[in-house]
């Protein structure tokens, strides 16, 4: 016996379509045409990898930072419509965004 079978017998009730919505639920992303532009910078020393120029819902931008730094777990802010990460991860971010269906463009170095 497994533990998902140990869950169902403690859990009869429990619905695990829950978790495959939410995981959908990040896919409705609008999708632009013009590309998010990806740079690089360093703020005190210390490098950031910037993204903006998304036209989309600002909603719809703080999933994808959130989805961003859960995936490559650092840090990170929203702000001023611009998804700001810790650290130099361009072309890991530019992966990501291309299998999502973005157009991204790399600026900088």
């Amino acid at each position: 016996m497994d533990l998902k079978d140990q869950l169902k017998n403690l859990f009869p009730n429990h619905k695990e379509d829950s978790a495959e919505v939410s995981e959908d639920s990040n896919n409705d992303l609008w999708l632009q045409d013009a590309p998010i532009i990806c740079k690089y910078e360093k703020r005190k020393g210390k490098p950031i990898t910037i993204l903006e120029g998304y036209t989309g819902a600002t909603e719809d931008f703080k999933k994808l930072a959130k989805e961003l730094k859960t995936k490559l777990s650092v840090g990170g802010s929203f702000k001023d419509d611009k998804i700001i990460i810790q650290g130099d991860y361009r072309d890991k971010i530019m992966t990501m965004l291309k299998e999502k269906g973005f157009n991204v463009k790399r600026v900088g170095g």
